[in-house]
């Protein structure tokens, strides 16, 4: 079993690479292996809104030659895709969205001369957050968007992990937290597997 780890926060050691180190530590426990790409190290460019992707039916078609392509065929080789991103004005970050506008589109092949496949289709998607607000508040609306996202796609969503970030006042990372990351990638690991069977 394979995750790709979808990585869009700008800061290495910030919150949300301390809520996803456990999960990977986890994820290696558990025999299941872990590619993580930071996106900010990529050069991934807004979608360009030109269609041309869609009369590209065996792949993503995409005119842009940046490292989209490269992402994309990760996103389809693993069994499970997990976007980790800190919330920013109450969504994922801008080299995260640039990425879902042009997968979403590239591997749902609806709008050109024939229809096509959903080459993310059956893609199972989850997500770690963090976010300054009580998370009903801060993470409702990338969760809301994922959902639908993950439909477009013909992809299942198998959940949220989110924490707030209390401003500095206390540390962060803490047991109850390190426990709940834990505890996501056991469940990722038992859903996908029951499901492989």
């Amino acid at each position: 079993m394979k995750f790709c780890v979808l990585m869009g926060s700008p800061r290495r050691e910030g919150n949300t690479a301390a809520l996803l180190a456990p999960f990977l530590e986890e994820c290696g426990a558990l025999g299941v292996e872990t590619e993580t790409i930071w996106l900010y190290d990529k050069e991934i460019a807004p979608c360009l809104g030109c269609g041309t992707c869609q009369d590209v039916l065996d792949g993503p078609g995409c005119v842009q030659g940046d490292d989209f392509g490269a992402v994309f065929q990760a996103m389809v080789e693993c069994d499970g895709v997990v976007l980790a991103t800190p919330i920013y004005s109450w969504y994922c970050t801008p080299p995260m969205k640039a990425l879902m506008d042009r997968a979403v589109y590239a591997g749902k092949k609806n709008y050109g001369k024939e229809k096509g496949p959903a080459l993310l289709g059956c893609q199972r998607v989850a997500t770690i957050v963090t976010c300054g607000y009580p998370p009903e508040q801060g993470a409702d609306l990338w969760e809301e968007g994922l959902k639908r996202w993950c439909r477009h796609g013909n992809m299942e969503y198998l959940g949220i992990l989110c924490r707030r970030d209390w401003g500095g006042a206390e540390p962060f990372l803490n047991e109850e937290r390190e426990q709940a990351a834990r505890d996501f990638a056991q469940a990722l690991h038992m859903t996908i597997r029951m499901e492989d069977l």
